[in-house]
């Protein structure tokens, strides 16, 4: 199911459980889990995108086995808010998928997450072919943890 809103999502969650996060991209998809406990974001895996079925195929069974709980869709806004060709495939990609799981599916704003991801490889001086090779799982790995960061501030909120 579909959740606009990331307290709905949440809500559909059960107690524990990793979170994936994805970065879609033309080309590839990057792949990132939290752990159990949704505190940090981990970069796991780019799948190199052939076609929808066998990308989903591929994509559901890393998800089933390492146990995630819920997707998170990185949402290419442009940088004005407004929704452009890609945010319309993203939303594309999630009805499809959502045909495959019942996984609970959300988006998040994942503006400059690739620009983000970018500077960290910089930093830590990654050769050019080698932030080739992660920067979308990296990217990922953005997008969910500042949803889980998120998500931690609802949970605090509510404790108040």
């Amino acid at each position: 199911m579909i959740l606009a809103d990331i307290a709905e999502f949440v809500a559909t969650l059960p107690r524990t459980g990793g979170i994936a996060g994805l970065d879609l991209g033309d080309k590839t998809i990057g792949v990132a889990l939290s752990d159990l406990r949704r505190s940090v974001a981990t970069p796991v895996e780019v799948i190199r995108r052939e076609k929808f079925t066998l990308d989903a195929t591929r994509l559901l069974a890393l998800l089933t086995a390492r146990g995630a709980a819920g997707i998170i869709l990185g949402l290419p806004l442009n940088m004005d808010g407004s929704e452009g060709p890609r945010v319309q495939s993203t939303r594309a990609f999630a009805r499809n998928l959502e045909k495959l799981t019942a996984l609970p599916i959300t988006f998040w704003d994942e503006r400059l997450s690739t620009v983000a991801a970018e500077r960290a490889l910089l930093e830590a001086d990654t050769s050019r072919k080698g932030r080739k090779e992660v920067i979308d799982k990296v990217a990922a790995s953005y997008i969910l943890q500042g949803a889980l960061d998120r998500m931690t501030y609802m949970a605090r909120l509510e404790e108040q």
